[in-house]
């Protein structure tokens, strides 16, 4: 793997931060809502954000 400039590491760094962020918003949405079928979407979200926290995260190993 290329070796990467302090400039996309910085990107990268940003990036994992807002995916996390992302992820705990819509886990929090999720868990305040009575209705099932918004429950389901908005746990689809956080979970497809975590994916993309995860491939970030593997992209650095």
């Amino acid at each position: 793997m290329a070796t990467l400039t302090t400039k996309e590491l910085d990107q990268i760094k940003g990036l994992l931060t807002e995916e996390e962020n992302v992820v705990a918003k819509y886990k929090m949405y999720a868990a305040s809502t009575c209705d099932p079928i918004l429950k389901e979407k908005l746990t689809g979200i956080a979970n497809k954000h975590q994916q993309h926290f995860d491939k970030l995260i593997t992209l650095l190993q």
